[in-house]
């Protein structure tokens, strides 16, 4: 069963390198590491895979976001984080050193909205700040740190001064920040 039911079709490699800012050998290097942690009870195109497994790969293990991410790029109806092997090659497209800044930024953005509402307000800034930073006593802003950083990130990056960051706001920021990219 193992050779064969887990090849790609070739048809759908065609499909998913138009899609995606991906080569052909990392699509087909993304099937194998999304093969190896499939559960095989489903089938080799229905399975989804945890987010549980998804974040024992090294790529997230460290990263302070991993579960955002999950979140960000799950299509699971269950809004569970799984990913199925379209959200996890999307979520390598977008990481990928080929996708465009706009691509990269508007997946950062949604990542950092924690509330998922469109905006990046206050809470989604602290939250933001506290998953870099850290959460432990050493590492986190006293209130008025924190305060005084919200304060300034948002007199920076709200251009319509609502309070909040929008896609179009982030984007500018972005832009001018050559380093977001590498």
């Amino acid at each position: 069963m193992g050779g064969t039911s887990s090849k790609l079709p070739k048809d759908l490699l065609s499909e998913y390198q138009e899609l995606t800012f991906l080569t052909k050998q990392e699509i087909l290097m993304a099937h194998k590491i999304f093969s190896e942690l499939q559960d095989r009870e489903n089938g080799p195109y229905s399975s989804r895979v945890s987010m549980e497994k998804v974040l024992t790969l090294p790529e997230l293990k460290s990263n302070p976001f991993r579960k955002r991410i999950c979140h960000v790029f799950s299509t699971s109806d269950m809004k569970d984080g799984s990913l199925s092997f379209e959200d996890f090659l999307d979520l390598l497209s977008a990481f990928s050193d080929s996708a465009t800044l706009e691509i990269k930024s508007h997946y950062a953005f949604r990542i950092f909205d924690f509330d998922d509402d469109g905006t990046l307000d206050a809470r989604d800034l602290e939250k933001l700040v506290n998953s870099l930073t850290g959460e432990t006593d050493d590492t986190r802003l006293t209130a008025e740190e924190m305060r005084q950083l919200i304060s300034n990130i948002l007199e920076e990056s709200d251009i319509d001064k609502d309070g909040t960051v929008n896609l179009s706001e982030f984007q500018h920021v972005i832009s001018r920040s050559p380093d977001f990219v590498r």
